[in-house]
């Protein structure tokens, strides 16, 4: 008991409270597995909440270990579910309550862990589908933050007359589940629910926090100071974490502590406890060298709640107008002028401020985890006495979706460890009986017998196809229309680049392990393998037999980068065309594609000379292909995601599959051909005349310079239609002066005024309507390389948030005033659900992919049909000319 006192009297001598807990009229605590009662924790066995089928559904267990940094209750005992669903059932009052479901993830009655599925639904809500308990306690949101054993998910719903809470269980096929312990409190009406003054951030319209929909409680941060302890809150048994580990980089800031009491006015005293508005994160003196920012993993495809939590303990600051910052969600602004002491009566008093955004996976068009931002940084024009930025504490919640929460399970770590060549190649395989291992192993000497007598056959027939061949310039049409095939007879250049077998690429790849994928494209998944008896790593790209690319594109491949050679393009080692696969080798690269570094990861943010090399890398690269062969080579897919990073961070220009050679007539300007490329990077003039220059590329890398500068992609659909194409709003930014003011607010204050200035001039004139008017690569990089040149020599520091940034204002004529959008300036990093319609695309200033969904052609039929929001890529049917 001493345990349990001991911290509240060290609570209440710490700070002098005026907060009285909420008393909730719904109180719960459901220990599983057990009929024994601890405290508040009542055992579920003979309770009221199980129903009648608890001996058939289900049957107790004790972990097989005990965690020491786990507690005993309810940890100790566990309910598994194996064989069908199960349900409690909760008597409650209406209104909202929350629902806590304690997990210690370890091995129960000799299951594995690692074989633990299970879904939970709750009064008509997916809560968890087909949840692994085993990934959700291995899960490292952050590189700083430790695996959990035992984890706490919490829900709130909202009972409606009915007056019944009902969480269901339900065990995967040929799986179990299991749970520890359910929690179910009750919370005042209005602390979440029906929330009042919702800030949409980047969106004209959301959902409101309604009695229909249900929130999954993600991160409650005590920023600057410590653990609270569901015990120290305010009634609702809410614990709250420090905020250290999603801290980005080491902008740490300061963490002041307040000395006199918090006073309650017009924040209910039940809102946070009063060790959350006791502490705080600042910038302090250094707020003009940087954004404080932190960096919180979510489920992407879901709209979020952001509570932030605010009370001004710094005694300097004592009147609304000295601290004023701006909050950046996503690199969105979320509120330009944020103004805690004018929203409140002063020091000490407490305060909090709801928003919500939208987490899009633009990029995996599905589910999967995204980083969302939140930077706050001082704004200067609206106070500048005291330039500073704190926060207090963070509430995020996701809200459903169509009645569902569910997400798929967190990716693990993984580090992929060189194969042993000698090691047999599997993954995890449930236990055989003996005669199955008898079998097993006469199939595997059939195997290897067969094995032997193919690799000799087959170095016969590759003597005798390639022996004497001279260098092949052209593809056999034959061949290339032909299915792959486990001979060596193809036209494949097996002379300038390797080819491998399909048994070397399962080897390489522990037989196309899931956790050795490191990437995904329209052509199929991309995989980290080790080669050469683990000696080379290499990535390998494999053809998923769903895409739409196809053989002509994988030939294509194949002829063009083993013809090219350049420090700025990606090197292709080789090739495997056996038994209908096909699978293309690459160099390793490190650092993955440019975009992985620019938005949507939690990767650091590039600095701005180092993106500045990645540019001229990467228009190095492009001249090459444009100048150095007897036709030149336009690439046709220019863009962020085919830009790879060495460990070195030398940037390669990568996917050569929609590439096509210039015209044969050195009088010809262009080759025309079916309209190609990925949403917001196509060249208009090429989408209107079907005609391909090599400045179809340069404009493509002009959209790829401001996803540089910017931070954002090329298309977000949901935004007003002037900032949906980055192209065209970046122009307009351009022509009116603005440009600073889309910037990625992470380089605000690193690049030199003259430095922005030449690098928009160089992206605008990437990106003019007329080809002929569009810079040569040659020139891009040469106005690239002077743009770094001037960064570093620039005099007189970077540009502040309130510097005027002397931007070239040529070109063409300028919009008027009445044509300025209303709303933040700031760019919006994100994507809406809210609009399907799209009414602000026009085919004359919007050019990208149409068609069917699954591919990028565009035909004559449907080329001023609606636009389809797909990235993924279709090649046409024209031979590449070799």
């Amino acid at each position: 008991m001493f345990t349990i006192i001991f911290p509240l009297l060290l609570l209440f001598s710490t700070t002098t409270t005026t907060a009285q807990p909420y008393k909730p009229t719904d109180r719960f605590f459901l220990a599983c597995g057990t009929s024994s009662t601890d405290g508040e924790w009542n055992g579920d066995e003979g309770s009221k909440f199980t129903l009648a089928n608890i001996a058939t559904a289900s049957f107790s267990s004790k972990p097989s270990r005990q965690d020491p940094s786990v507690p005993r209750i309810p940890y100790t005992t566990a309910r598994i579910f194996n064989t069908s669903s199960f349900t409690y059932r909760f008597p409650v009052s209406r209104g909202p309550k929350f629902l806590r479901l304690h997990f210690f993830n370890t091995s129960y009655a000799d299951l594995q862990p690692n074989q633990c599925f299970f879904s939970v639904s709750s009064n008509g809500y997916t809560l968890l589908t087909n949840f692994s308990a085993f990934q959700a306690a291995s899960y490292r949101p952050t590189p700083t933050s430790q695996p959990a054993p035992k984890f706490v998910k919490e829900y709130s719903i909202y009972v409606n007359d009915a007056q019944i809470l009902n969480v269901t269980f339900t065990p995967s096929h040929n799986s179990y589940g299991f749970i520890n312990g359910i929690e179910i409190v009750s919370m005042p009406e209005n602390l979440y629910f029906n929330a009042k003054d919702l800030n949409y951030v980047s969106l004209t319209s959301g959902p409101e926090i309604a009695e229909s929909i249900a929130l999954e409680t993600i991160y409650r941060l005590n920023m600057g100071g410590g653990y609270i302890s569901g015990i120290a809150d305010t009634g609702m048994n809410r614990s709250w974490e420090p905020d250290d580990d999603y801290i980005f980089g080491a902008a740490f800031g300061l963490t002041p502590v307040n000395t006199t009491p918090i006073t309650y006015t017009e924040t209910p005293n039940y809102t946070a406890p009063e060790q959350v508005y006791a502490t705080q994160r600042s910038m302090g003196n250094m707020s003009d060298r940087y954004n404080l920012t932190w960096i919180l993993p979510v489920d992407s495809g879901y709209f979020y709640m952001i509570r932030l939590h605010f009370c001004n303990i710094i005694p300097q600051y004592t009147k609304s107008g000295q601290t004023v910052f701006t909050i950046f969600m996503n690199n969105q602004t979320a509120e330009k002028e944020a103004d805690p002491l004018l929203w409140t009566q002063g020091k000490a008093h407490p305060v909090f401020k709801d928003y919500v955004v939208f987490v899009s996976d633009q990029d995996n068009g599905g589910k999967g985890k995204q980083d969302l931002w939140l930077a706050m940084h001082p704004n200067l024009r609206a106070s500048a006495e005291w330039g500073d930025a704190y926060l207090n504490g963070l509430e995020a919640f996701k809200l459903s979706m169509a009645s569902s929460l569910a997400s798929p399970n967190p990716e693990l770590s993984f580090t992929t460890p060189p194969p042993t060549p000698a090691s047999p190649v599997g993954g995890n395989k449930k236990k055989s009986p003996p005669y199955a291992a008898i079998i097993g192993g006469v199939a595997g000497g059939l195997a290897l017998l067969s094995l032997l007598v193919l690799i000799v056959f087959r170095r016969r027939r590759r003597v005798k196809s390639y022996g004497t061949a001279d260098d092949r310039s052209s593809w056999d049409p034959a061949s290339i229309e032909s299915k792959s095939t486990h001979s060596g007879h193809s036209s494949l250049p097996s002379d300038r680049c390797r080819r491998f077998s399909l048994t070397e690429m399962k080897v390489a790849t522990r037989e196309f392990d899931d956790n050795c994928i490191i990437g995904h494209g329209g052509f199929g998944k991309v995989y980290k393998g080790y080669i050469d008896n683990g000696t080379t790593t290499v990535a390998i790209k494999r053809l998923n037999t769903s895409s739409s690319q196809g053989v002509r594109e994988f030939h294509t491949e194949i002829g063009m980068l083993s013809k090219l050679r350049h420090v700025h393009l990606v090197s292709l080692i080789g090739y495997c065309d056996d038994d209908e696969e096909m699978v293309l080798v690459y160099d390793y690269m490190a650092h993955g594609t440019l975009r992985e570094h620019l938005y949507r990861s939690n990767n650091p943010p590039l600095s701005w000379e180092r993106r500045l090399h990645i540019c001229i890398g990467a228009a190095r690269g492009l001249h090459y292909l444009h100048t150095s062969a007897k036709r030149r080579i336009i690439h046709r897919d220019v863009k962020s995601t085919n830009i790879l990073l060495d460990e070195n961070w030398v940037a390669k220009v990568s996917d050569f599959g929609l590439s096509k050679l210039g015209p044969n007539d050195p009088s010809q300007t262009h080759v025309s051909t079916v309209v190609k490329g990925s949403m917001g990077y196509v060249d208009p003039e090429y989408y209107q005349r079907q005609q391909l220059t090599d400045k179809s590329d340069v404009y493509s890398f002009g959209v790829v310079l401001l996803e540089v500068l910017c931070a954002r992609p090329a298309m977000i659909p949901g935004l007003p239609k002037e900032q949906v194409n980055l192209a065209e709003w970046g122009k307009y930014c351009y022509r009116k002066g603005i440009l600073d003011q889309i910037i990625d607010p992470k380089l605000r204050d690193e690049i030199a005024p003259e430095c922005l200035t030449k690098f928009g001039e160089v992206a605008y004139s990437c990106l003019k309507e007329q080809g002929c008017d569009r810079l040569t690569m040659e020139d891009v990089v040469y106005k690239l390389e002077l743009a770094l040149e001037v960064q570093g020599t620039a005099e007189g520091g970077l540009a502040s948030e309130n510097q005027e940034l002397p931007f070239l204002r040529h070109g063409e004529a300028t919009t008027t005033d009445d044509d300025v959008f209303s709303g933040s300036s700031a760019i919006r990093n994100g994507t809406s659900s809210i609009s399907t319609t799209y009414e602000g695309f026009k085919s004359d200033t919007v050019f990208s992919e149409m068609g069917k969904p699954t591919g990028r052609a565009i035909s004559d039929t449907n080329r001023h049909q609606a636009i389809k929001l797909s990235s993924d890529v279709l090649f046409d049917s024209t031979t590449f000319p070799f």
